[in-house]
């Protein structure tokens, strides 16, 4: 909420109490800000120097940003290896009670900050690359929707791709991948289609849990990531969220959020309004399905989900809390490292931004 340093969580890394956090760490900036200029003996191709360093945003939120998702209730949904959406909330942080994280989506120069919930799913792209790579029953990516396309319903066979745990909404380390509801007469198109369906699921998931927390209503999905480029899956995840799902014109709206951020620093653009206006669609997938059928799959998802917890029992857990702990206390070193690195050569830092 401060946008400042942290002393405490500093302090609780470092083991450090007396470390000197507000003139050691470099200074917290806005997302869209002349940080400096790109010099002579930086690095960089001759081409740029001097050339402005005038955004910085995570990836997500430069998705966001590109995504021209600038108003209270407009969300993001990249389908790439993971799933990760992102939802502006304004300029009031909203806490998160069921699994997402809050964080800042952006700051402009003197403006308020503008906080987000957002959340993750391990595996979207990477189960097809498992139905391929590791199961065989397709070629490649694209196969995966023209089997599907062969079954009308996934016939009562869920998959549900926990094949590391799940991550948000539900944080279970102890879950693993399972299949249920199948019988002698389904087919890899069906294995495709639960495949593919897993994934709008869980994005449903995740907006469920971030109106839950935010109570404010969705009225279309932007999407962006290879997934796209799937219609079935597009067009089961607007009638899983009974919601529009919206592509842009533009597929690369990480590098598009950077552009637009650094644009408004310099002065290529004056406002966010004038960036809504160059964002156009591509393609829009509306709701297709009846209520009843709505709740009817859903309904059968989360009983699926069910049945992937617990797989891991006492001596597993013992285990995995033991190699935890060793890559907590590796995590700990680097993370220390880092920050004692950034402390020390942070005139470096500015030297490579200038």
């Amino acid at each position: 909420e401060s946008c400042e340093w942290s002393a405490g969580l500093v302090y609780d890394v470092l083991s450090f109490p007396l470390f000197p956090v507000d003139t050691a760490l470099p200074e917290i900036l806005p997302s869209s800000y002349v940080y400096g200029r790109c010099g002579v003996n930086s690095g960089v191709h001759e081409g740029v120097i001097d050339v402005p360093v005038a955004s910085i945003l995570g990836d997500q939120q430069a998705a966001l940003f590109g995504q021209a998702g600038f108003s209270v209730g407009e969300a993001k949904c990249t389908y790439g290896t993971g799933l990760f959406m992102m939802m502006n909330c304004g300029t009031k942080v909203v806490p998160s009670n069921h699994g997402l994280l809050t964080t800042v989506a952006y700051k402009v120069s003197s403006k308020e900050t503008v906080y987000a919930l957002e959340g993750s799913v391990a595996f979207c792209g990477s189960t097809i690359q498992w139905l391929r790579d590791q199961l065989g029953i397709i070629n490649d990516a694209s196969e995966s929707e023209t089997y599907a396309k062969l079954v009308e319903t996934n016939d009562g066979m869920y998959f549900v791709p926990a094949f590391a745990g799940l991550f948000a909404p539900y944080w279970r380390s102890d879950a693993r991948g399972v299949i249920v509801g199948m019988t002698a007469s389904h087919t890899k198109n069906h294995f495709c289609r639960a495949a593919l369906e897993a994934i709008a699921y869980q994005a449903k998931e995740l907006f469920d849990a971030m109106y839950k927390d935010s109570k404010i209503p969705l009225s279309n999905l932007k999407v962006d990531g290879g997934g796209t480029a799937n219609s079935l899956l597009m067009q089961f995840q607007a009638d899983m969220l009974n919601a529009p799902v919206v592509l842009p014109e533009c597929p690369e709206t990480t590098a598009m959020g950077a552009a637009f951020a650094a644009g408004l620093a310099v002065g290529v653009w004056t406002n966010l309004e004038e960036i809504r206006e160059m964002w156009s669609v591509h393609k829009t997938w509306k709701s297709s399905m009846s209520n009843t059928d709505r709740k009817k799959y859903f309904g059968g998802w989360q009983k699926a989900v069910t049945r992937s917890f617990g797989w891991i029992g006492d001596d597993e857990n013992e285990s995995s809390i033991a190699s935890k702990k060793e890559v907590e206390t590796s995590l700990k070193s680097i993370l220390t490292a880092s920050i004692v690195s950034v402390a020390l050569t942070t005139g470096a830092f500015y030297l490579f931004s200038v």
